[in-house]
């Protein structure tokens, strides 16, 4: 009985203090591939320690794997029954909602690159460029295995140089190169699957924040700081449409960040980083482990 109390605390803990902890910290902003890495693991070892809380309380009230023990008419075991039924109910709301965002952001996106294609202009400089006819600055990207795109406006052009310009078009590549928009798809998914009343939108706004800061990165590596902070001042408050990833997307707050970022020298932190995955790949271990244990024993004793 002790196994799903500790997975029921450990699932408490990670969509609690756990994520409100982390998103007051400064340090992830330093090491943003490494706390996009923690973030994952922190969301998905949350999943599996409720999915494992419910499956380990049926366990241990209904039978264990192998050693079925259920009697319909003990109110015990259609108790666990219950539990089991509506753990089952979350992991199948999660399989939906990432196949209702994963469907819906594609179709979302082809929409829009149908109508740019139709509106906006090719240009050459780089593969999959658009210049809109629009006054309203923006630069955003529009992820997609084939055909992606980067679009910019008139309105953009005109309040960047040639050196901004170069250094946003390298930070919309990055997202598409790293397929950025596939992370933030598992954060949409997973904050889509719960009621208002349960969900938390820390997890998702920080993963927002976090590949911002990674193609940041990039285009500081290519073009130097300075063109892409005088860039996302120029086009700060930029509108960004909901089928794109826009330069400009994050909230004010994450602009000045990135902004006092790109001041500081290039952030190296190996020992953080290392930290951080290790970490992360022991979040997932935890509740992993504590879940397939009765299953791999059943099935071990079952060979045997």
């Amino acid at each position: 009985m002790i196994t799903p109390i500790l997975l029921a605390a450990l699932a408490l803990v990670l969509t609690g203090p756990a994520p409100a902890l982390l998103a007051r910290s400064s340090w992830p902003y330093r090491i943003p591939r490494a706390a996009v890495a923690l973030w994952q693991a922190l969301s998905l070892a949350a999943v599996l320690a409720a999915l494992g809380a419910g499956i380990s309380l049926s366990y241990s009230t209904a039978g264990e794997p192998g050693e079925p023990r259920f009697d319909p008419s003990s109110p015990r075991d259609l108790a666990a029954a219950a539990v089991l039924a509506l753990t089952a109910l979350v992991a199948i709301r999660l399989a939906y909602a990432a196949g209702r965002v994963a469907v819906g952001t594609r179709a979302r996106r082809k929409r829009h690159r149908d109508l740019v294609d139709v509106l906006a202009t090719p240009d050459g400089l780089i593969p999959g460029l658009r210049v809109l006819a629009e006054e309203t600055p923006l630069a955003y990207c529009l992820p997609a295995l084939r055909g992606a795109r980067v679009v910019v406006s008139v309105g953009a052009l005109d309040r960047l140089d040639d050196s901004e310009l170069r250094a946003v078009l390298a930070h919309e590549q990055a997202h598409l190169r790293a397929r950025h928009d596939l992370v933030l798809e598992a954060f949409t998914a997973l904050h889509m699957a719960f009621p208002r009343w349960v969900r938390s939108d820390v997890a998702l706004e920080q993963a927002r924040t976090l590949v911002e800061l990674l193609a940041d990165d990039d285009a500081r590596r290519r073009n130097g700081p300075l063109p892409l902070a005088r860039a996302l001042v120029a086009l700060a408050g930029s509108p960004a449409p909901a089928a794109g990833m826009a330069i400009t997307s994050t909230a004010k707050s994450a602009t000045v960040l990135r902004v006092q970022r790109l001041a500081d020298p290039e952030p190296r932190f190996p020992l953080l980083s290392a930290a951080t995955y290790a970490t992360a790949v022991a979040l997932l271990v935890l509740p992993t482990v504590t879940v397939a244990a009765p299953v791999l024993k059943a099935l071990a004793e079952a060979v045997h």
